[in-house]
């Protein structure tokens, strides 16, 4: 029997029931069908010849029940021998029964039931087609002219293996893959000054699963989180989302500025090499600072290590994980931030405590990234693939970091910045009257992308006089238009808005 046969079989199961003949039975089934949005109208129905072949009844009984079904406004012929459910289907049901269609009668009141509403948070939004721009300022999406096709080919191929297959394909429950464990402690950790045994290191869903583990197994309605004010929204809405107190800390040219906030904090969530927003790396000098006031006050430090190995200039700066001496730092990496977002692979580091109540959470929620991903990764460390891409990476970013920065020079001298020593973005603060946020909406329709800064401040009135200008994506002779382009919306919004001269 065929694969959509048994699918209808299924569908339009018959009751058997003695009391109704077999076309209202079968009449009862379509219906019911439709009316639970399992059939939705305008659905080509089987014909009466196949229908009655795939539930083994006459075919005069099918004839029957869509002449019926038609009539009462449930189904629509299409021609003599073919019908479909009537696009008005539910409407003429509704009406029928004297209720409305958008409205059933038991439905659940889900405003009451849902216990959290992480929809109404306020966080970075782009569209899903943002690589469909043209000036696509966007922030942590990759260049696929950047990706090491050839190389990663080449990584995949050798997981396909059957003896690889064999390693990766079935349920690991909570393990990692040992070999991506092992480039991670002895390739990957060490360029941070991180030292560890397997039992310190657990992968995740990306850097963000590594912060949403941390959060739920740390905080709650009796504890207070530190986070950097501008910081990423989405660590201010896991600290709330776990009921959690915010305290803000504040920020200069050297990062956060360790102090009297940290004072009754339990958690401190920072980004000492490219802070999310600013792009501050934070100096080691600060860094030594901020670890010995964490100790002072007993605070537990995440370290979101974000972009750490795009540096443009010298060496990186230790991680703090790397100078912590009291085991109270948690670090988080990625891998995929520099190959691919969407393979979704970071990893954790963190005392052996804290790692297997991690793990154990892990399993509750996602048991482990996929295995394949975690073996592809690995190959791809082990071969040296990840440090020729880096260096193609840090060529191209410290390029377009240089025109990013030249355009606004040229372009938009009103706007105050620097150069990042690293990463993916800029950081820039513009006059007070301008507004980024309508600059944005107006960039927009013009093919021209970039995050407005507001979002990163959790303030009443954030500011809107700043942005972040990511360059992962763009392609470099399109960073001088796209300053362009937006200069013109700047002057034309300070004018009151108009558009003269813009297109």
């Amino acid at each position: 029997m065929a694969a959509d046969d048994i699918l209808w079989r299924q569908l339009l199961t018959l009751s058997r029931r003695p009391d109704l003949t077999l076309q209202a039975q079968l009449r009862g089934a379509i219906a019911q069908a439709v009316l639970d949005r399992r059939l939705p109208p305008g659905t080509e129905l089987p014909s009466s010849r196949r229908l009655a072949e795939i539930l083994g009844i006459s075919r005069n009984t099918v004839i029957l029940a869509y002449d019926q079904l038609t009539q009462e406004g449930f189904v629509a012929a299409r021609s003599r021998s073919r019908h479909m459910v009537d696009p008005a289907a539910l409407e003429n049901a509704a009406r029928a029964a004297g209720v409305r269609p958008d409205a059933p009668a038991r439905r659940p009141d889900w405003a009451a039931r849902l216990t959290g509403r992480p929809s109404r948070t306020r966080h970075v939004t782009k569209p899903v087609d943002w690589f469909n721009y043209r000036f696509p300022f966007v922030y942590g999406q990759p260049d696929p002219t950047l990706f090491p096709i050839a190389e990663w080919r080449e990584v995949v191929q050798l997981s396909l293996r059957s003896v690889a297959i064999r390693d990766w394909a079935g349920d690991h429950v909570d393990a990692d893959d040992p070999l991506l464990v092992e480039q991670l402690q002895k390739r990957v950790l060490p360029r941070r000054g991180i030292w560890v045994s397997p039992e310190q290191i657990l992968v995740t869903l990306g850097a963000q699963q590594a912060l949403y583990l941390a959060a739920s197994l740390l905080l709650g309605p009796e504890k207070t989180a530190a986070i950097e004010q501008p910081g990423y929204p989405d660590i201010r809405n896991l600290c709330r989302l776990f009921g959690a107190r915010v305290q803000h800390l504040p920020m200069d040219h050297h990062g956060l500025r360790p102090g009297a906030g940290l004072a009754g904090c339990d958690l401190l969530f920072v980004q000492p090499s490219h802070q999310n927003p600013t792009t501050v790396t934070m100096p080691l000098a600060r860094r030594q600072e901020l670890l010995e006031a964490a100790s002072a006050h007993d605070v537990v430090i995440v370290e979101d290590d974000y972009d750490s190995e795009l540096t443009f200039v010298g060496e990186a700066t230790p991680a703090l994980k790397a100078l912590d001496r009291d085991d109270r730092v948690i670090y988080v990496g990625s891998v995929s931030k520099t190959l691919a977002p969407g393979l979704r692979l970071g990893f954790v580091v963190a005392a052996p405590e804290f790692i297997a109540e991690a793990r154990a959470m892990r399993r509750l929620t996602a048991r482990h990234p996929p295995a394949n991903n975690q073996r592809a990764v690995a190959l791809f460390l082990q071969l040296g693939h990840h440090d020729a891409a880096i260096k193609r990476l840090i060529a191209a970013y410290r390029e377009r970091a240089a025109a990013i920065g030249e355009g606004l020079r040229t372009y938009l001298p009103e706007f105050d910045f620097r150069l990042p020593a690293g990463g993916s973005a800029l950081w820039a603060e513009g006059p007070a009257d301008v507004s980024m946020n309508v600059v944005a909406a107006a960039a927009a329709p013009q093919g021209l992308l970039f995050d407005p800064g507001a979002v990163f401040f959790d303030r009443p009135v954030p500011p809107e006089n700043v942005v972040r200008l990511g360059y992962s994506a763009i392609p470099a002779d399109r960073i001088e238009p796209g300053i362009q382009l937006m200069a013109r919306l700047v002057r034309a919004s300070r004018h009151g808005g108009r558009q003269a001269g813009v297109g």
